[in-house]
């Protein structure tokens, strides 16, 4: 099929071009650099003899590969973002290529004794006897979501050069800025004009993911009276101490360290704090939407009995919702999740289905009307100096987007038949 070395000089060609985001900043992109991958895209899809690309004022990038078929067929879609996270730094990025990899510690950066371990991280003896692409351990790689690009432009690429694999009309879509969760928001799914699509976005090699969490983030701003510490004795409220009870009345083992799964979450991730007033940034999540909820009422409720407690008005919660679960979404038309299931297996890939403990792009553009599950890029230790990407997952990923495209261009009874 594709060649190690095309996929390799293509995934370090996107990857050593920085495009962190920003999410202090209020433009889209959030960053000018981001332009660089983007333009860059764009005369590459149109050098592989795609059609219709474009190009918008917020850097999306969508195009065409046309049907070469006579009859209709579903158009299907294929998503991945260009921007890298800002967790960690995607500047100077120096991929290293492992041959052959021999199951042993890989020495990313001799000089600042940076390795990366099978001890620790286990997923590598997987890829025992592969080629894989790492970090030098001072930056991120940028697999995340750079190898799902790859995948979407190899697979076009292939598609155009052996036209005897009948499909439907493709279409391909980049975004800015999904790292810090807006890839979507400015997504024209009319003009991308799919029935479905699917991101290509996931991790391991057979990742296969339509659920996700429903998601909010929450501020709770406690409240104190300062007074002079000499005098304070009846007078003085630490709006600090009142945040450790509210922190500490919050169920203790629901917290990420100690689930998984389809478990849900509060997270305290940001603490601001003086004796007159403390800020608690949170994250909530949870799968099932009955006890997201019940989660955004036991925060308000909990403020509530501080609140009586003190005979004031100490602590007050803002919450906002960010994103829901897919799945209800993605369960009426489970045809899309059958037809990538059957895609691995006839390329002996084994499906993993599970749900995403975390967000994608997919969410938001399922609400907005396409349908959009998740499959695997093949990176692994996402958004840090630990990154890397067997090459033969980019492959394996690859070769799945030619065969949903070839499934997708056959009978689909078969597929539909198993919704009813």
């Amino acid at each position: 099929m594709i060649e190690k070395k095309h996929i390799i000089d293509r995934f370090t060609s996107y990857v050593t071009i920085d495009t962190e985001s920003d999410p202090n900043s209020n433009t889209t992109p959030s960053t000018e650099k981001q332009w660089n991958l983007a333009n860059k895209l764009v005369e590459e899809l149109k050098q592989i003899g795609l059609e219709d690309v474009t190009i918008d004022e917020n850097a999306y990038i969508m195009a065409t590969l046309p049907s070469n078929v006579s009859y209709p067929v579903p158009v299907i879609g294929f998503i991945s973002h260009f921007d890298t996270s800002p967790d960690f730094t995607g500047a100077n990025v120096k991929p290293q290529i492992i041959e052959n990899y021999d199951g042993k510690d890989i020495v990313l950066n001799e000089e600042q004794n940076i390795i990366l371990s099978p001890d620790y991280f286990e997923d590598l003896l997987m890829y025992k006897g592969q080629t894989l692409i790492t970090t030098d351990g001072t930056t991120l790689l940028g697999a995340d979501d750079k190898a799902g690009i790859t995948e979407i432009v190899s697979a076009m690429e292939y598609l155009i050069n052996n036209p005897e694999i009948k499909h439907g009309k493709i279409r391909v879509g980049f975004t800015p800025d999904e790292e810090i969760g807006r890839g979507a928001h400015k997504f024209d799914v009319e003009k991308f004009g799919a029935e479905w699509a699917y991101t290509m976005d996931g991790s391991q090699v057979g990742e296969l993911e339509y659920e996700n969490f429903n998601a909010a983030g929450a501020v709770v701003t406690i409240k104190g009276k300062i007074v002079h510490p000499g005098y304070a004795k009846g007078k003085m409220i630490n709006s600090m101490y009142i945040a450790t009870d509210y922190i500490n009345s919050l169920p203790r083992l629901e917290t990420p360290e100690h689930t998984e799964g389809r478990e849900g979450f509060f997270h305290l991730h940001t603490i601001d704090g003086s004796v007159d007033e403390t800020k608690l940034q949170y994250i909530i999540r949870d799968h099932n939407k009955e006890h997201f909820e019940a989660r955004k009422e036991m925060m308000k409720e909990l403020a509530n009995d501080i609140n009586e407690q003190f005979q004031m008005e100490a602590v007050s919660v803002k919450i906002k919702d960010q994103y829901f679960n897919m799945r209800e979404k993605i369960e009426p038309v489970m045809h899309i999740v059958s037809i990538a299931k059957e895609a691995m297996e006839q390329l002996g890939i084994k499906p993993l289905i599970k749900p995403i403990r975390g967000g994608t792009d997919g969410s938001q553009l399922s609400f907005m009307g396409l349908p959009c599950p998740n499959i695997f890029a093949g990176g692994h230790n996402f958004h840090g100096r630990y990154e890397y990407v067997p090459v033969e997952s980019i492959k394996k990923a690859t070769e799945v987007i030619v065969k949903i495209a070839e499934l997708t261009a056959k009978d689909l009874t078969k597929y539909k038949s198993e919704e009813e």
